[in-house]
């Protein structure tokens, strides 16, 4: 092991050996060496003569590139566009999107967490995550309604194991006692990462107020029982909240709460934002310590130097520029007066009688999705015949539930589009009789 990640184990070791004891033996190693970056960023200070240091190349002052390329860059300077950017990504950048978090998160504003560092969006927070914390035979606690890629992520890379609770208990809330049975199993293992998903991807839905609370108890019971908790917030589809649930990410109320609690928030301009292709977002630590946050904060960077080096320059200096635009509030919520209308006419739509014969639906009150749970129709001939047979596409999460994006589909077509998917369902069903 090297020295510099012996001294970050340390520090953490130090501070909060519960969270030194979250990281993963790949988590353990990791450091952001003292290489050419460092050397380069000193001598971008104080090389008033020469920068011969890092690896670009320049003309007439300033990055060289091709004047084909520039052009579609009216208004963007090549310095904001070409060069590397830090592997933690733009400072300005980090600084607005923590400046972003407090606004939108009242709850953070007496809390102690580090600056958000830049990743290559969503999936790729996860992934940082997963790598720091995440061991063989770890267990990752999510609900029975979960994003496929967590597979892939936790256990196909990094060999943990997905364990599931019920969403959703009898009266259609947010099931506490199956959450809790989930993590009171981990007691023998002593640690667990908890993947807590809102607003929820299959299923739309966010807690409420009191489910939040119910939520919060749980884990700081599970932690003074001696089960640390790595807490990671997926909170891609963060601020699109139409009606009846909590308006701010859970991290707020986590941060703090317990010493074998390590909250963290992964999130993003791609779906806030609606610039998926442009691949920006953020992984933020919090810890009362600012020792703890330093530490995960080389680490994280050290293992973004040693796999993607840095994220898009191009696309943090779009989002920047978007962040500081006087249009970004009003356009934002003109696009979540869009979304909030598709999702209540899904509603409308649905509260049509006849659908009862083939389908409920689970509760959704944000993001971009809603869930159908089919009656004696399995969900994937279903898919394959909409598919088929009307030229309409929708996802089966398993046997049972259908995951339609009504992020995708304007307004006035919504009804059609659950006629559509009402006459696949009526053709099985006569078809087997």
């Amino acid at each position: 092991m090297h020295d510099i990640a012996k001294n970050l184990n340390n520090v953490i070791k130090n501070e909060n050996p519960f969270i030194y004891d979250m990281l993963s033996d790949l988590g353990k190693n990791l450091y952001n060496q003292k290489g050419i970056l460092s050397q380069s960023a000193e001598a971008s200070k104080r090389a008033y003569r020469f920068n011969a240091t890092i690896g670009i190349a320049t003309e007439e002052h300033e990055p060289m590139h091709f004047q084909h390329i520039q052009d579609h860059f009216i208004g963007y300077a090549p310095e904001d566009i070409y060069p590397y950017a830090p592997p933690a990504g733009k400072q300005v950048l980090r600084e607005l999107w923590n400046e972003k978090l407090l606004l939108d998160n009242p709850s953070l504003h007496h809390q102690n967490f580090g600056l958000p560092i830049v990743t290559n969006a969503l999936t790729h927070g996860l992934s940082i995550a997963a790598d720091l914390f995440a061991n063989p035979e770890d267990s990752v606690i999510v609900p029975d309604k979960y994003w496929g890629n967590y597979q892939s992520i936790f256990h196909v890379r990094r060999g943990a194991h997905l364990l599931t609770y019920k969403l959703f208990n009898k009266d259609r809330k947010f099931n506490t006692a199956s959450f809790r049975e989930a993590l009171f199993n981990q007691k023998s293992k002593g640690k667990a990462i908890v993947l807590l998903n809102f607003p929820n991807n299959p299923t739309g839905y966010t807690p409420g107020a009191k489910e939040a609370e119910e939520i919060i108890a749980v884990l700081n019971e599970t932690a003074e029982a001696g089960i640390s908790i790595v807490a990671i917030l997926d909170d891609a589809y963060f601020g699109l909240f139409y009606e009846n649930s909590i308006k701010e990410s859970l991290f707020g109320q986590l941060a703090g709460l317990h010493q074998k609690i390590l909250p963290i928030k992964v999130d993003g301009a791609t779906k806030e934002n609606y610039v998926w292709g442009l691949r920006v977002g953020f992984i933020t630590y919090a810890s009362p310590s600012s020792v703890i946050l330093d530490a995960l904060e080389q680490k994280t960077v050290g293992l973004i130097r040693g796999t993607i080096s840095s994220s898009s320059h191009l696309s943090q200096t779009v989002i920047l520029q978007s962040l500081q635009s006087h249009e970004f509030a009003k356009e934002k919520q003109q696009k979540f007066q869009l979304m909030e209308r598709r999702a209540k006419k899904v509603k409308e739509v649905l509260n049509q009688k006849k659908y009862n014969d083939y389908w409920s639906y689970y509760p959704f009150n944000s993001g971009y999705f809603m869930c159908l749970q089919l009656k004696n129709i399995n969900a994937e001939t279903l898919r394959m015949h909409l598919l088929n047979q009307y030229g309409v596409g929708t996802v089966a999460i398993n046997p049972t539930d259908l995951r339609v994006a009504f992020s995708c589909v304007e307004e006035q077509e919504i009804e059609e589009l659950f006629n559509l998917i009402y006459k696949g369902a009526e053709d099985i069903v006569h078809s087997n009789h």
